[in-house]
């Protein structure tokens, strides 16, 4: 999980970079199109069946899943990248307000208290100090964060249906391809340079080394352990923003990061396994 966490701030790093050329939906088709060339070879080199017997599950977590991914990279390109990975990974708290409804299992009162303390957070980070485009842009941060927590429902459902973790990765990167694609033919499409594919590779790699470093940790490791070790991401992406761009949080914001952590852990520490 420290190295799914790592790679995901390196992403994200990378993300903020390419979004002073590239629009957010470009972004994820480059992100997308390496990490599914990789598994589809992978998958027939395996001999691997692609087919689901639950598309339509696959699918609707994957569309969601892109939606989520769209927001993500722009909340990244308009905010302080620790603020934008902080309001993304609000996930466990929206999953742990679903889950009850979506799974059918009895809401725990300890949950509620974490979600209350998570999104009392949330409130802090996005005081009406902040500018108005921070206050749209850390809007779309948090919906991505939402987005993301209904998507990790879904991903339980398909893993208790019996899909393998790769098959559901294939399917999320196949529909992000395609829609990004489409975004990119009728929207706008950005010319590359020679001096950009590097910074496009790096985002593929990155996030297709996170997603399967993570993908082995919960299936391997304990679960509460690897979902406490994954808001590391925040921290390290918050080194890298001061290394490279000398962004600063004030304290209250860093106290407001706090309460979401906090909130999310017990959120993940509560939730029946």
């Amino acid at each position: 999980m420290l190295v799914a966490a790592f790679f995901f701030a390196v992403m994200g790093t990378l993300v903020k970079i390419g979004g002073e050329k590239f629009s957010s939906p470009e972004l994820v088709f480059y992100r997308s199109f390496f990490g599914l060339i990789f598994i589809f070879v992978l998958a027939k080199r395996h001999q691997l069946q692609l087919k689901s017997p639950i598309l339509g599950m696959q699918m609707t977590r994957s569309i969601l899943g892109f939606v989520s991914l769209v927001m993500f990279f722009y909340a990244i390109s308009e905010l302080p990248l620790a603020t934008a990975i902080t309001l993304n990974y609000t996930s466990p708290l929206f999953m742990a307000a679903f889950a009850p409804f979506i799974l059918k299992e009895k809401p725990r009162a300890l949950l509620v208290a974490a979600i209350a303390l998570g999104f009392t957070g949330v409130a802090l980070l996005l005081q009406p100090s902040l500018h108005l485009d921070e206050l749209i842009a850390g809007g779309i941060g948090l919906l991505s964060g939402m987005t993301a927590g209904i998507v990790y429902v879904y991903v339980t459902q398909l893993a208790r249906s019996g899909e393998p973790d790769w098959r559901t990765v294939f399917y999320f990167t196949l529909v992000c391809t395609i829609g990004a694609g489409l975004w990119m033919l009728l929207h706008r499409f950005t010319p590359l340079t020679w001096q950009d594919i590097p910074l496009l590779l790096g985002i593929g790699a990155s996030a297709t080394i996170a997603q399967f470093a993570m993908t082995r940790a919960y299936r391997t490791g304990n679960h509460l352990v690897v979902g406490s070790l994954a808001y590391s991401t925040v921290l390290i992406a918050s080194l890298i923003a001061f290394l490279l761009w000398g962004e600063t949080l004030s304290a209250d914001r860093w106290f407001a990061v706090a309460l979401i952590i906090l909130g999310g852990l017990i959120s993940i520490r509560s939730t029946p396994k």
